[in-house]
């Protein structure tokens, strides 16, 4: 597995980009989100816990579970909200909470593989440590004595560098889960390189549904962009590495032969793409190859 380098970073529209590897070896880049998206991300989620936490508080006060031990009480409350909250909406929607989908950024995996629920809960765990237990010390400053108010202060200031500080804008939670935050991908599949393939000879290849079942959206994206980059030829290795791995990955029965590569690719995104557009027609909508086994494991806990 190829790891990516600080210095394979590059600029592009201002933002910065990390090129990935990913075991199907297509390769893909990511923008690293701005720190302005993830402060606001970050506000929204605290707004979204605030208001269940306020609602939660009222029914604690008529239920008179306020009158003893209010602040144990409170904090416990929070942190029980706060940490499912986080872990759980980033498992779910593939590495975004409420406020990251709502400003456009999500967590990866910085090798590009699968987020692992080891990882999301790390870092989420993290943040407790960064941020939330540190601010409420503050908030209740002048209960500690002078010089932990200054550490406490001191240990917030290191948590807000550490991100300006690096290059992927990685927070420590970030570090130690080995995760990174970047923009969320909205490209949308263009309309005229599958019209293009429609209107082209009748396609050389057939994919049945098992074959179509195993991409989603996502990779069928980036196939996109591999096929719109006239600087790639059949006879380029890439192409024919790409070819390898889809065709071992949806287990394809006829060999793809020597000189055919772009036409399999070109006639699987024409297949794959009007597969994907029918589910999405009745209500299925594949973000990912991860997309069944997300729903698989979620029936399970049902």
């Amino acid at each position: 597995m190829k790891q990516p380098k600080q210095s394979d970073q590059t600029v592009k529209d201002g933002k910065r980009i990390m090129p990935f590897i990913p075991p199907e070896g297509v390769p893909i880049s990511f923008a690293i989100a701005s720190i302005g998206s993830r402060l606001g991300a970050q506000i929204l989620d605290i707004i979204f816990i605030f208001i269940v936490f306020f609602i939660l508080g009222i029914v604690a006060y008529a239920a008179g579970l306020a009158s003893t031990g209010t602040q144990t009480l409170f904090m416990l409350l929070g942190f029980l909200l706060r940490t499912p909250y986080y872990a759980l909406s980033e498992l779910i929607w593939n590495g975004r909470t409420l406020g990251k989908r709502i400003t456009g950024i999500r967590v990866i995996n910085v090798d590009g593989r699968r987020l692992t629920p080891h990882q999301v809960t790390a870092r989420n765990l993290m943040k407790e440590v960064e941020i939330f237990t540190p601010a409420a010390l503050l908030f209740a400053i002048g209960s500690q004595s002078p010089w932990q108010d200054g550490l406490t202060i001191v240990w917030l200031l290191a948590v807000v560098i550490v991100p300006l500080a690096n290059r992927r804008r990685q927070r420590i939670g970030d570090i130690i889960a080995g995760t990174l935050v970047v923009d969320n991908p909205r490209s949308v599949l263009l309309s005229d390189l599958a019209l293009s393939a429609t209107l082209s000879s009748q396609a050389g290849f057939e994919f049945l549904p098992e074959h179509l079942d195993v991409y989603g959206k996502y990779e069928l994206q980036t196939l996109e962009d591999v096929l719109r980059d006239t600087t790639k030829s059949f006879k380029n290795e890439e192409i024919v590495r790409i070819v390898r791995t889809i065709t071992r990955k949806i287990r394809y029965p006829d060999a793809v032969k020597s000189g055919q590569e772009l036409l399999f690719l070109k006639d699987f995104y024409r297949a794959q793409r009007e597969h994907l557009e029918s589910l999405k027609l009745f209500g299925t909508l594949r973000e990912n190859k991860y997309h069944e086994h997300t729903r698989t494991e979620a029936k399970k806990l049902v």
